[in-house]
């Protein structure tokens, strides 16, 4: 068992900072209209998520954070966890180093702890890549496709979003990695770092008429610190981009990878303390690994028939070749996911102060595909014994309606309904009675409303209804009493059911006295979220069970401010309470019959009460751009079991970076861009990760993911652009 220190520092700074929220880079205006000591200015940000179409983030009553490109370059770049501590609300915890990322957005996604639950995949929140679903039809998404050195911009929707995207009760992140540019240009990147890190890539950038077409080529690997825990990814992204008319623009994209990392695995907290560079002797001993082959082609439409109706579409096609070692099996997957969307709008101003936009559309994706599970050879490959040949599949339908009306300059109400279907299927082609399918099928409503006190000031409250389906690998049955070959879908789960209430505010205030504040920006939000049948993992997540009833309250709020002289600050913090309003467990399943455990009023397990980043800048002005920033980041305790009895760690680690926040000429078409950062600079002994309702062995739960020690990076890339005739 690890006992935590006291959180009552970490709730202290929660509080201290609670007024304030991330965010400052935005474009901003100058307000004419503005009174009194302040000058006031225009929130120019545009969200492209949150209603599925393009609306200023001041007019929206949800909780956003928007990631520009200053916020995305100067990192390793291998995993999402780096950019998204900047958004609060998000916890983005890195396994292993890499990729694989554990990602939980107000609560959801924390069940991402486990054998099962999470191997460079998580679930519970909706992921987009340039337009096109990241997430498969039943919920879980995979990470191999994103790279923040491809990123252009990525949009963070906290806020329940099930009215509009269907299966994303914990919120949305799209990602744009097709750039924008005017000129042709060619980027070559190097970097490299401790533990073996090398990360070399190729961007380039060409005009073809009206379009753009653009190319970038990664290839990342790295040792790791841990046995058992390297990595190697090589990853193509090619987009066409064009506006034929001004009415119309329209993206193709071609992205594959090749993606192949091992996995050290939890430990005790013995293991822990004596040597956490150790993998788990299971995980060793299996050479537990992911190797990871896939294809994508989209394509995304927009068009606008004139100024009252405009069409939005999408379309894409995945084939998937997957392999790997696991629990003592190795595994082939072949699958092809398909889909797309379709909306329509209609605009109307029924008068000048009273405005329309309405919209309607539906989703549509499928997955498929064979599942061979072998024996494991002794050199951990593929055995000669086929002990599971199956299909599975799941298809994910959904049909929204949503309506934003405008009262004049003020005040924007936005009501929503989707009906959400998601069906598993399952085919057993050595035991054919095992032959399943089964459906989870809802109605999920939302309502809000905005009030601006100016252009750059606004107050909302939203309500709505979420579902989140489980997990297909999760829907596996109870090996208990042999249920395993009874069921071919667990019919212990039903769907997460969960209703948010939020109030929240977001501004930028622009001083007019010359003083040593030059701007500030804040965002706050308060939530609560009632949630029925929470899916719970148990036994490092080899089952789930459903919790009846879990209770979620929460501040999320941070700040950016410049100040006089070249200092920055910014700020993203935390708190949330995350409790079972009601939940036993049928101890049957740990050979203990006619025994319930009762965990009302416990704390919900791989949650933290309390988590915060604080990053501060110098950035002279007579130099050019070049920059030194100090980052604190800093996770509270919490309980890995739901008889919270265990808890993992809290740790404070402290992050350093130098470099160019632009790039400099070094000719008229040619720039130098540059960067150098230590991360865990105290080289602090942390755990970055845990495994949910761990296994006890030897009478010790094995559950600790430990976070990299003290370790460099160093980055540098040459921008070539062509002058254009």
């Amino acid at each position: 068992m690890c006992i935590a220190k006291p959180a009552w520092k970490n709730l202290l700074l929660a509080i201290l900072f609670g007024a304030a929220s991330a965010g400052f880079s935005q474009r901003e205006q100058k307000d004419k209209s503005a009174t009194g000591d302040s000058v006031v200015y225009h929130l120019q940000q545009v969200t492209v998520t949150a209603l599925r179409y393009p609306e200023q983030i001041v007019k929206v009553p949800l909780a956003i954070s928007i990631l520009g490109p200053e916020k995305l370059q100067n990192t390793r770049g291998y995993g999402m966890d780096e950019a998204l501590k900047f958004v609060p609300g998000v916890l983005a915890q890195s396994r292993a180093g890499n990729q694989d990322v554990r990602i939980t957005i107000r609560g959801f996604g924390a069940r991402g702890a486990g054998d099962r639950s999470n191997a460079g995949t998580s679930r519970g929140i909706r992921i987009l890549l340039d337009g096109a679903p990241q997430t498969e039809p039943d919920g879980r998404t995979a990470f191999d496709l994103i790279d923040l050195s491809t990123a252009q911009r990525i949009e963070v929707i906290r806020s329940n979003a099930s009215a509009v995207w269907g299966n994303a009760s914990g919120g949305v992140i799209n990602i744009v990695s097709a750039p924008e540019f005017e000129a042709p240009f060619l980027s070559p990147h190097a970097l490299g770092g401790s533990f073996g890190l090398q990360k070399f890539s190729l961007q380039a950038g060409a005009t073809l008429g009206n379009a753009r077409l653009a190319l970038s080529l990664i290839n990342t690997s790295f040792d790791g610190w841990r046995q058992n825990s390297a990595s190697d990814r090589m990853l193509l992204n090619i987009s066409v981009l064009s506006r034929p008319g001004e009415r119309t623009k329209y993206g193709v994209y071609l992205a594959g990878v090749k993606n192949k990392f091992s996995i050290p695995g939890p430990l005790s907290q013995t293991q822990f303390e004596a040597a956490p560079e150790q993998a788990n002797s299971a995980y060793l001993q299996r050479g537990e690994r992911r190797f990871n082959r896939l294809v994508r082609i989209s394509a995304t439409l927009d068009h606008a028939v004139d100024g009252v109706h405009e069409f939005s579409g999408a379309a894409f096609v995945e084939p998937k070749f997957l392999q790997r070692s696991e629990r003592g099996t190795f595994r082939d997957f072949t699958r092809y996911h398909l889909g797309g969307n379709l909306a329509y709008r209609y605009k109307k101003d029924f008068t000048p102060s009273l405005k329309s936009t309405l919209q309607a559309g539906v989703d549509e994706a499928y997955q498929d595909g064979a599942v061979l599970f072998y024996s494991l050879s002794a050199a951990n490959g593929r055995g000669e014994i086929l002990r599971q040949n199956k299909r599975e599949g799941a298809n994910s339908f959904g049909a929204f309606l949503q309506e934003e009306l405008s009262f004049g300059k003020a005040v924007n109400m936005l009501f929503g309904v989707r009906y959400s279907n998601v069906t598993y299927y399952n085919q057993d082609f050595i035991d054919s009675h095992l032959n399943d399918r089964k459906s989870f099928a809802r109605w999920t409503p939302k309502a809000g409303l905005t009030y601006q006190f100016s252009p750059a000031h606004s107050l909302y409250a939203n309500w709505g209804g979420g579902i989140e389906v489980p997990a297909g690998n999760e829907t596996d049955p109870i090996g208990t009493f042999g249920q395993d070959s009874v069921y071919a879908i667990n019919p212990l789960l039903e769907p997460i059911h969960s209703t948010t209430l939020e109030i929240g505010t977001k501004q930028v205030i622009v001083p007019n006295k010359i003083g040593f504040l030059r701007s500030l920006s804040y965002d706050l939000a308060v939530y609560g979220i009632n949630i029925k049948n929470d899916v719970i993992p148990y036994r490092g997540g080899r089952f789930y069970f459903t919790a009846g009833q879990t209770r979620r309250y929460g501040i999320e709020a941070g700040a950016g401010a410049q100040f006089k002289h070249g200092f920055s600050l910014q700020a993203a913090v935390t708190y949330a309470s995350s409790k079972y309003a009601s939940y036993k467990v049928d101890s049957v399943h740990y050979g203990r019959p006619g025994r319930f455990a009762d965990y009302q009023d416990n704390q919900v397990a791989g949650v933290p009460d309390v988590f915060y980043n604080f990053a501060l800048r110098f950035e002279p002005a007579k130099l050019r751009s070049a920059y030194v920033e100090i980052n604190l980041q800093g996770v509270g305790a919490y309980f890995v079991d739901d008889a919270n009895f265990t808890q993992a760690p809290s740790y404070n680690i402290l992050n350093f970076t130098a470099g160019l926040r632009k790039p400099l000429q070094l000719a008229e078409n040619l720039a130098l861009h540059g960067f150098v950062g230590v991360n865990n600079l105290a080289d602090e002994k942390y755990a970055a990760s845990a495994f949910v309702n761990p296994d006890i062995v030897n009478g010790a739960p094995v559950y600790l993911e430990p976070g990299l020690p003290r370790n460099f990076v160093i980055g540098v890339s040459f921008t070539g652009t062509k002058t254009q005739k």
